[in-house]
């Protein structure tokens, strides 16, 4: 019979085992965040370069790295003007790519002052380039018509330049879409209203009945006469079958949560108030979509940052490379809660900068024109809106 000694194992090999165990758990913690960091740089990466029409991933990778400096058009001067832009979006009925909201934003660092001015969709201007005369809200268009992925951005960037004498160097176009799930990616947004709010007529209105979008009788119709006022042809009129908003929108006053449809109808609304009001409304919504990115812990929660990123792709466009974005980021934290913000909305009341010339013909419909027939007094404005 033959007897069998377990082997001993010594006090060298315990330490040699653990050595190996431990090596083993950081090389799988090393490969769970390269894996995760790969997909998530892979990921911004591929969005950027369908959002950006300039630069990649990995040229904004190289120009971030510490020890690498670099400056934002417009920072050395001592301010940084950003064009921002919102829209139905490319390849959507009712005007997809014209521009409803027009605003150029204004960030003066060692102030640590930002303007927001918004000009209204229905100042009459010549688009550039050409001798034809549109709404500004129709310049995005013609560019991209001209030149796609891009166009849309040089032409407003060019108008707005000739209409401000401000230089701008940077633009963001977000379309409904987007602005709609970036709302919802950090949460929505909180709000108090003195009233109520309601809208009962913009989101529903009649149109000639079709077989796809209007579908639902109103019982009225839309009668076309002759020279001679005698009735030639009469259209059924109908609702959309999915009015947006619900058809009327409203809100109750106080303290008021909004998820991204909802805000989204607030700052489209403007039939039942104005153009200018609504301008105001954007400005206000910007303003709690600003704070809440800063200063709720949105910036560092890789969830909110993830849903951010499938925000974008198809639903925004921009001239800013991927470490000009970062920088701006790092400018607005540097100013901290000091910030002071300046608002202003352009528009034709006494006291404002515009008019609505009384003799149009129906081609033009409402316009908007400057006071004196020039930009002087629009540029004088925005030079001197953050001394």
């Amino acid at each position: 019979m033959r007897l069998f000694k377990k082997k001993g194992i010594n006090s060298l090999e315990v330490k040699n085992m653990k050595k190996s165990n431990k090596k083993q758990i950081i090389l799988i913690i090393v490969v769970i965040i390269f894996l995760t960091g790969g997909l998530f740089l892979w990921k911004t990466g591929h969005i950027l370069n369908k959002i950006t029409t300039k630069g990649n991933i990995f040229s904004s990778i190289a120009k971030s790295l510490p020890g690498v400096k670099n400056e934002l058009k417009g920072e050395k001067e001592g301010r940084i003007n950003i064009l921002l832009l919102g829209m139905r979006g490319e390849h959507v009925t009712g005007g997809g790519l014209l521009a409803d909201t027009i605003m150029l934003a204004s960030i003066a660092p060692e102030k640590k002052e930002v303007s927001l001015v918004s000009i209204p969709r229905d100042l009459y201007v010549t688009v550039p380039e050409t001798n034809d005369k549109q709404k500004i809200n129709a310049v995005y268009f013609y560019g991209e018509k001209k030149e796609h992925n891009g166009g849309g951005i040089k032409n407003m960037e060019k108008i707005i330049q000739e209409i401000t004498g401000q230089s701008v160097y940077y633009a963001i176009a977000i379309n409904f879409k987007g602005f709609e799930q970036a709302i919802d990616a950090v949460g929505g947004l909180d709000i108090h209203l003195d009233q109520p709010f309601s809208e009962p007529l913009q989101f529903h209105q009649e149109h000639v009945c079709d077989d796809k979008v209007f579908t639902v009788s109103s019982g009225n119709f839309e009668v076309k006469k002759n020279e001679k006022g005698r009735i030639v042809a009469q259209y059924p009129l109908c609702y959309n079958h999915s009015e947006e908003c619900g058809g009327a929108f409203t809100l109750p006053s106080g303290n008021v949560h909004l998820d991204g449809e909802k805000t989204l109808c607030y700052v489209r609304s403007r039939m039942t108030s104005t153009d200018f009001d609504r301008a105001r409304r954007q400005q206000e919504i910007l303003k709690l979509f600003k704070k809440k990115m800063l200063n709720a812990g949105t910036l560092t929660d890789f969830g909110k940052i993830n849903a951010l990123l499938d925000s974008l792709g198809d639903n925004v466009k921009t001239n800013l490379e991927g470490w000009e974005m970062k920088k701006l980021l790092d400018i607005y934290e540097e100013m901290g809660d000091q910030i002071k913000i300046k608002q202003k909305v352009l528009e034709n009341s006494e006291e404002g900068l515009l008019y609505a010339p009384q003799n149009t013909t129906p081609q033009q419909g409402y316009i908007l024109l400057p006071r004196g027939d020039n930009y002087d007094r629009i540029k004088s404005l925005f030079s001197n809106i953050l001394n």
